[in-house]
């Protein structure tokens, strides 16, 4: 039986979709702040990609001064609101909460990041302030956390900032790609909103870099080009039956339900292939759309997942069912997805093996694949000069971000082939460090 009943209106999805990360009050955050020891040399610190000096906010909260906790968050993450719920702290700095090694539960550093943030965001606190124009032009490509966070950081410095973004929406990953339970789409639009309200720079939507000429044209316009673009669709995994209704790719269902919320069509019976952190998210949702049954289905053991192990316990607290050691070889239907033929698999002296005679048929009315996201090769050809490793990531100097070709430079999925939002924030922000000190040195 499903744990959760199919959402019909707008109030049962957000019913079924609640925060998993809710927002404090004063007395909440004001308890939670109390119990941080402020640390020397903390290690949740160290721990962040960003580096945001966790103590000292904690105790500007405790203290009453949240503005001031605040502008410390966003001094070194400009998505420090986002950032605060979609994080894995339980891996990052909470992981790394000295209270664990006491059996003591870690602070909510996520929680109280977003307290502070939010309050700033609701009161309208103007935190920054654009620098005096120095005459030159940016342009960045791609409005995710990578390119948001890198135009942040040269409008402090003076430069005129053109973001272009094939969507309509911005913000990347934050809001077409995590579950809707850390996040709700208006909270992801109004801390961009806040920030471009403060830092004036421009977001060109509906507008993709799709051909040589228009790439030249940019080089043309701008000293220097920053690279946000992701990653493209769900990768095929050329089985037989992948072009059957109802097999999707995670990335576009995922994307699909937090645009359309409970509008969307789903399965009653839904296998899930693959075992990374999309995977989990993939197979939550479709637990907490109605679906009576949901199985995470990897050709590995449940030791080998790639998939955080506090994501998999979310996804079998709302009903997820893991199948592991198991590898597909066929998705079956006349039209549609009726189910999906595995062969059991084992290890061998390391190395993974199939079982001879062990097939077997799990029924089902859809399929979410969860095979990584393809690179955008075909977009970075029309770029001359510009070499990609033997995983077609973008090759770049990790002091600053340049890439091969001196006039870009990269950060976020397409450097580090997809991490979490909080690296593309850090990388943006040393890539505009990295072209300011290139557009200046040329000067």
């Amino acid at each position: 039986m499903a744990e959760f009943s199919r959402p019909q209106s707008e109030e049962a999805f957000e019913k079924n979709f609640a925060q998993i990360k809710p927002l404090m009050n004063e007395t909440q955050a004001y308890y939670e702040s109390s119990r941080c020891l402020f640390c020397y040399e903390a290690p949740c610190v160290n721990a962040c990609p960003t580096g945001i000096d966790i103590p000292l906010f904690i105790r500007q909260i405790n203290t009453g001064n949240a503005l001031g906790a605040a502008k410390t968050i966003y001094d070194a993450n400009y998505f420090g609101n986002a950032c605060g719920k979609v994080c894995p702290t339980e891996v990052l700095c909470e992981g790394a909460c000295v209270y664990i090694h006491q059996d003591v539960k870690a602070i909510e550093i996520g929680r109280l990041q977003s307290f502070a943030t939010t309050k700033a965001i609701v009161d309208h606190e103007q935190l920054f302030t654009p620098g005096a124009d120095n005459g030159k032009k940016v342009a960045v490509i791609g409005a995710g956390p990578a390119g948001i966070s890198c135009a942040c950081e040269l409008r402090l410095k003076g430069y005129v900032v053109d973001i272009y973004e094939a969507k309509e929406k911005p913000s990347g990953l934050t809001i077409y790609g995590v579950a809707p339970y850390k996040i709700r789409n208006e909270e992801v639009l109004t801390e961009v909103d806040y920030l471009k309200r403060q830092l004036g720079f421009h977001i060109n939507y509906n507008h993709p870099i799709d051909s040589k000429e228009i790439v030249e044209q940019l080089e043309e316009d701008y000293g220097a080009i920053f690279l946000g673009i992701g990653l493209g669709e769900t990768n095929n995994i050329e089985l037989p039956g992948e072009d059957l209704e109802n097999c999707l790719g995670a990335v576009e269902y995922i994307e699909a339900l937090r645009m359309r919320h409970h509008e969307v069509g789903f399965g009653n019976k839904v296998v899930v292939l693959g075992a990374g952190n999309t995977a989990m998210d993939a197979a939550s949702e479709s637990a907490r759309m109605g679906a009576e049954k949901v199985v995470l289905a990897y050709r590995r053991s449940k030791e080998q997942m790639r998939a955080y192990e506090f994501e998999y316990d979310l996804a079998k607290s709302v009903g997820v069912k893991g199948l592991f050691n198991v590898s597909p070889i066929e998705i079956v239907g006349d039209g549609k997805v009726e189910g999906v033929k595995f062969i059991r698999t084992k290890n061998e002296n390391g190395k993974l093996t199939t079982v001879p005679n062990s097939e077997f048929l799990e029924p089902c009315d859809m399929v979410i694949r969860a095979t990584g996201q393809s690179k955008l090769v075909e977009f970075l050809s029309n770029i001359q000069g510009l070499e990609l490793d033997n995983l077609d990531r973008i090759k770049v100097n990790y002091k600053n971000y340049q890439t091969t070709n001196a006039q870009y430079f990269a950060g976020g999925d397409a450097v580090n082939g997809g991490v979490e939002v909080v690296n593309a924030v850090a990388e943006g922000k040393i890539a505009a460090l990295g072209i300011d000190k290139f557009l200046m040195s040329n000067e």
